[in-house]
């Protein structure tokens, strides 16, 4: 059975970070170093239920991207149409809708993620 009530909100990424455990922390940790990567002057925005990532703050600036903990699984949601463009090259990974879900008991594709954030701000320009 889930937990009930409503999810916590969090002032600040890191609040969300330090808030999961030392597994989870690790990779969402490298999530956020890898989008810095990829796009440094990305925007985080702190005041979401989850952490999100703005990649193009002249365009709709919410859910961009995302990235949010759960039980054995950390989720990156780089939306629909990069999960589209990248599907082959994320095989072997559990996929959902703009999602592909990072076990803690797997390595992360580290070049393959820059791509996608990479791809992704493209793809919110070009809106």
């Amino acid at each position: 059975m889930g937990k009930k009530g409503s999810m916590p909100s969090f002032k600040t990424v890191d609040d969300y970070i330090n808030s999961k455990p030392k597994e989870a922390q690790i990779i969402l940790n490298e999530l956020r170093s890898l989008i810095k990567e990829a796009v440094p002057e990305v925007i985080e925005i702190p005041d979401c239920k989850v952490p999100s990532f703005t990649l193009v703050p002249e365009k709709k600036t919410n859910q961009q991207m995302m990235i949010a903990a759960y039980a054995k699984y950390v989720s990156f949601y780089p939306h629909q149409g990069t999960i589209d463009r990248f599907e082959q090259e994320l095989e072997g990974f559990e996929l959902g809708k703009g999602t592909v879900k990072f076990p803690f008991n797997k390595p992360l594709p580290k070049e393959l993620i820059k791509q996608m954030v990479a791809f992704r701000k493209q793809e919110v320009m070009d809106y």
